[in-house]
């Protein structure tokens, strides 16, 4: 699913209203109605009281003639107007007169007003500023926000939280909507993503209105929402006549004395994940650990308690370097050396990111489409400190487009950027926050491109598959109990779970006479 910027919708709203020749007021009707019949499915007309906060522009416009829908089957509403400017849209105009001609008065409000009462069981719809919003709101209607959160009563936001931008972080956080639910015109934003501003939605859906398909079709947007859909194109099947050495051959180089696990948690990632071979590269204290744990994989050795040079004469398809590896002098000085001569496609963790950091002219060694697997930490050695999140994006892009790398940047959703452009994940949960889960991840990315996948692709069908096994697992563990080998353990079901019809259609298949 594309990413729209506000400009991009805005262009999208022109374009449909031209093509199907109707006007912006037909446009808000549309946008009102999806609304209302969301809430009306899941109200039933239930008796609830439902506050609606209205501003003067096409947002406020969208809840003013969602207020004509619920009063007429029977809503118990109150509308409010919020007067945070004295300029006013012509289709919020023209919907306040047919809500005043069905003779529904609205509750107008200013700086001087007192805010109403607002029962805990009672339903806020929030429909005070949308995507236009270029400044922060007035104090008062920073206080008007405050006082909605202080009613514990559930927000429903009507596009995007009030008090947010599309397009950069807030600094008065005290003056943004934290909605419950957000219903989205279209697509979702965004900001509904990211970590500074994800926090003020708590769910989301998204509303078709209409918008021209082909607009939406063609319109490029630097920003893609992944999910099942987005990463089943890029799944390669396997064929009936191949063998291992189909599926290529991975190399894992890592490890130092206590930290051998994390080679073996990205091993064993890369066999999980379909790697037809797996070696794995350690120091000498490592041999009789990974011999012993994981049995399908070879193990080469190279220094006692740390890796001192890399030198193999294996020829594996890709490699995947880093985790655990520590940055003791000797070992910085191999990796260089290493780089310098490398030509095979690298995924790169941990203390590769360090190294990295650290002796920065080495990343013009790095080969084309190297992945880059950084948590915040590493991300901050490698490109500098950010002012927010949408900063930090364009950090990372133009390290991307300088060093001609992929960059996974991990966190709740987890954005992988090649060059100017960003992939969101969908999936993934709270319990991933555990040791070993980067390095597990490392391995899936490493084990994907030792099958065939181009770079970009095996990062973001990587990511998405380390997320879904995890999202699957707690379904045993809870989040708490979660650990970094049982999201290996979990990739089989996130393969399986890729060709897994929906529950209903499931089961109108099965009751279908033969």
């Amino acid at each position: 699913m594309k990413l729209f910027s506000a400009e991009q919708i805005y262009a999208a709203d022109k374009f449909t209203i031209e093509k199907q020749k109707i006007t912006t007021d037909e446009l808000m009707e549309r946008s009102a109605v999806q609304i209302f019949k969301w809430m009306h499915l899941r109200m039933q007309g239930a008796p609830v009281k439902i506050h609606l906060f209205c501003g003067i522009g096409n947002n406020g416009g969208d809840g003013i003639a969602l207020a004509r829908h619920l009063q007429e089957h029977g809503y118990n509403i109150v509308v409010y107007v919020v007067n945070y400017s004295t300029k006013r849209s012509k289709d919020f105009l023209i919907n306040l007169d047919r809500l005043k001609d069905r003779k529904i008065w609205p509750n107008f409000m200013d700086s001087d007003c007192e805010f109403p009462e607002i029962g805990v069981d009672d339903i806020i719809v929030d429909a005070i500023f949308g995507i236009g919003l270029n400044r922060a709101p007035a104090d008062w209607v920073g206080k008007l926000i405050a006082h909605l959160h202080t009613s514990k009563a559930f927000i429903l936001s009507v596009d995007i939280p009030s008090g947010m931008y599309s397009d950069r972080v807030p600094k008065e956080k005290d003056a943004v909507v934290k909605a419950n639910f957000v219903l989205s015109f279209q697509t979702p934003k965004l900001v509904f993503f990211l970590p500074e501003t994800g926090i003020f939605v708590d769910q989301w859906e998204v509303l078709d209105i209409g918008l021209d398909v082909e607009f939406l079709t063609k319109e490029e947007t630097d920003y893609t929402l992944i999910g099942k859909n987005e990463v089943l194109p890029m799944y390669i099947p396997r064929r009936k006549f191949s063998h291992k050495g189909t599926y290529g051959h991975a190399l894992i180089i890592g490890g130092s004395y206590g930290k051998i696990g994390a080679v073996k948690l990205a091993s064993m990632a890369a066999l999980k994940i379909g790697s037809g071979l797996v070696t794995s590269y350690v120091p000498t204290c490592g041999y009789d650990i990974l011999q012993t744990a994981l049995p399908e994989a070879m193990v080469l050795t190279e220094g006692k308690t740390t890796i001192s040079k890399i030198d193999f004469d294996i020829t594996p398809t890709v490699i995947g370097l880093g985790m655990g590896m520590g940055i003791a002098p000797e070992t910085i000085k191999g990796f260089a050396a290493f780089l310098k001569t490398n030509t095979l496609p690298l995924v790169i963790d941990a203390d590769g990111l360090n190294i990295l950091a650290l002796q920065r002219e080495l990343c013009s060694y790095l080969p084309k489409q190297s992945v880059l697997t950084p948590h915040p930490g590493e991300l901050e050695r490698l490109i500098g400190k950010w002012k927010d999140d949408f900063d930090k994006l364009d950090k990372v892009k133009a390290f991307s487009t300088e060093f001609d790398c992929i960059v996974i940047i991990k966190g709740s959703h987890t954005i992988t950027v090649y060059q100017d452009k960003g992939f969101v994940n969908t999936t993934g949960n709270p319990g991933m926050a555990t040791a070993g889960c980067g390095d597990v991840l490392t391995g899936i990315v490493t084990g994907l491109i030792a099958q065939g996948y181009e770079p970009v692709h095996a990062a973001i069908f990587g990511v998405y598959l380390h997320g879904k096994s995890a999202d699957l697992r707690i379904e045993f563990t809870g989040y708490q109990s979660l650990i970094a080998s049982d999201v290996s353990e979990g990739l089989a079901a996130a393969y399986l779970d890729l060709f897994k019809m929906p529950d209903a259609v499931q089961q109108t298949e099965s009751e279908t006479p033969e």
